[in-house]
């Protein structure tokens, strides 16, 4: 049984295509992430920075900016985004995103739900994510983003590519090994968040986030998105 659960809710799903914030998906975030809480769920939640972060590094990078500001531009802005969803919950959540582990460690004694961006230069907010995950030994790592899970291609893209339904963390290795690793090109997952949901064998739910109803479908076991765990 699913006690314990970090979510990664992708920073452009919480956007319209216009860029104006999505208020009405946001609030829909919330109300399912509260209804999980009531129902007894240990849940922290990581919030990408999106869209708005890759505009912002874009142009740090026509500066020559060093990649590690272009992480810390991308981390604010992740920060930002999930101040818009604790605002959403409310009393329900902790009032602030950590930082750091150590804050994320006095976070987790208030029994609220954690919500936070990213941590440090040189880690993807999935990277922190599936670092939560190891942390708080969640019973699963779901990753909501803004396809319907993992593709043999980019489906945007390709639109022959196929959805795999199931994969080994060996698997899914191979699918991603060859994405970028700048900032801001994290696509679905990158190496480093598969190393630490390998290491301690978190098994990991890619679905689409633009219906945040999904995460509670996710939860709840029901066939949805790319499962990836070891076989």
């Amino acid at each position: 049984m699913v006690k314990s659960v970090v979510v990664k809710i992708g920073g452009s799903l919480i956007f319209k295509e216009n860029g104006d914030v999505n208020v009405d998906r946001i609030s829909e975030y919330a109300q399912v992430l509260s209804t999980l809480k009531n129902d007894g769920m240990n849940l922290c939640v990581v919030v990408g920075g999106g869209k708005v972060a890759r505009n912002y590094i874009k142009v740090l990078n026509m500066f020559n900016m060093p990649e590690a500001q272009s992480d810390m531009m991308g981390i604010h802005v992740s920060r930002i985004n999930a101040i818009l969803l604790i605002a959403a919950l409310g009393k329900t959540a902790y009032p602030c995103p950590p930082r750091e582990i150590p804050e994320l460690a006095k976070a987790l004694t208030t029994d609220k739900i954690i919500v936070m961006g990213g941590l440090q230069p040189g880690q993807s907010t999935n990277a922190v994510a599936a670092v939560v995950a190891e942390y708080t030994r969640s019973d699963m790592l779901i990753n909501a983003t803004s396809v319907d899970g993992v593709y043999t291609d980019d489906p945007k893209k390709d639109p022959s590519a196929q959805k795999i339904d199931e994969l080994d963390y060996d698997e899914f290795q191979e699918l991603i090994i060859k994405k970028g690793s700048r900032a801001g090109e994290y696509a679905l997952f990158d190496l480093v968040a598969l190393k630490i949901v390998l290491r301690s064998s978190i098994p990991t739910k890619i679905i689409n986030g633009s219906d945040p109803m999904n995460i509670l479908r996710a939860v709840k076991g029901e066939k949805i998105g790319t499962t990836i765990h070891r076989r």
